[in-house]
């Protein structure tokens, strides 16, 4: 289980770094992986180049957009591949006008939906001039980009982390960007997918044979990782099985369970808002069924009330 890394507390975490993880595929890590600090990719073959998510901030993108243009000088980015619909991984689209937005259908109209919604959350953040820039390129199953003579496949592999998550394998590289279906050192977070969807996630990206993964939050890592991350999951499932019987709400729930080995996991306040969406499975609720408004509402608020605070945000 990797440790949690030291987490400043006010200050904004330092811009990415990038490190070249195959031949032509480089990823774009922002440190410590926490809140809205999510991991990019930039790929590069044959004078063309793309990306895999954008960034939160205005700042954060701009910086995107420089590395991108550093690492492939011949022109800018001609697509960017957006793994899911949260404004950590889409709010930078705007940046790229030249490229083509591409994402799962679901992405684009969850994107539509929920608009700036992310930036009220922290007001503290400097999130700058942010533009909503939704997918143009949508599909429902798979789709296959070329990047000069690099070939990416797309898959909706959900719902998990959210309705829409979209994996993208490099098959002759054997890398693969999981976007927030896999976290690395980071809390999971499923209140807008599934708990057992994501377990069924975890099996199809097993399948794949990654020699190298690259998480949507966290280190570069190995397909290691994935046992790590379906641990807690179902370190998850038993404490809401637990607090089932005991009678406890997840609050409660989450208030008595000791997080063992996952105690170490940034962001661990979101065990809270996790127990809401295994509560509602144990119920019944499908994993293709999202949680009312309400729900929603009640878990996150419930979240900073066991976090002691608004957790912390370094974008």
């Amino acid at each position: 289980m990797p440790s949690s890394p030291t987490v400043p507390t006010t200050a904004p975490a330092p811009f990415a770094e990038t490190t070249e993880i195959a031949d032509g595929v480089h990823a774009y890590v922002q440190g410590p992986g926490g809140w809205c600090l999510n991991n990019a990719g930039i790929i590069v073959s044959g004078g063309e180049s793309a990306l895999v998510d954008t960034a939160a901030t205005e700042a954060r993108a701009r910086h995107l957009r420089r590395t991108a243009l550093r690492v492939s000088p011949q022109a800018a980015p001609r697509a960017v591949v957006n793994t899911h619909f949260h404004g950590d991984h889409v709010f930078g689209n705007h940046l790229f006008p030249e490229a083509v937005l591409i994402g799962h259908e679901r992405t684009r109209t969850e994107m539509i939906a929920s608009g700036l919604h992310l930036t009220g959350l922290w007001p503290d953040v400097e999130w700058g001039s942010i533009e909503l820039a939704p997918p143009t390129l949508t599909y429902a199953d798979a789709l296959t980009l070329h990047i000069g003579s690099l070939r990416a496949e797309l898959e909706h592999v959900g719902p998990a982390h959210t309705s829409n998550d979209t994996v993208v394998w490099l098959p002759r590289e054997r890398v693969l960007f999981t976007g927030d279906l896999v976290m690395n050192g980071v809390t999971p977070f499923c209140l807008m997918g599934s708990i057992a969807g994501s377990l069924r996630a975890l099996d199809r990206l097993r399948g794949y044979g990654a020699r190298t993964v690259v998480p949507g939050h966290g280190p570069v890592c190995g397909p290691e990782v994935f046992d790590s991350v379906e641990g807690y999951l179902r370190l998850v499932l038993r404490v809401a099985e637990d607090g089932r019987r005991a009678g406890r709400t997840p609050l409660e729930a989450a208030r008595a369970a000791s997080l063992g080995p996952y105690a170490a996991l940034l962001d661990p306040e979101r065990l809270v808002p996790n127990l809401h969406r295994a509560y509602a499975e144990l119920d019944g609720v499908t994993a293709d069924e999202p949680l009312p408004g309400e729900v929603m509402r009640t878990a996150l608020a419930e979240m900073i009330e066991h976090h002691g605070g608004l957790p912390c945000c370094l974008a």
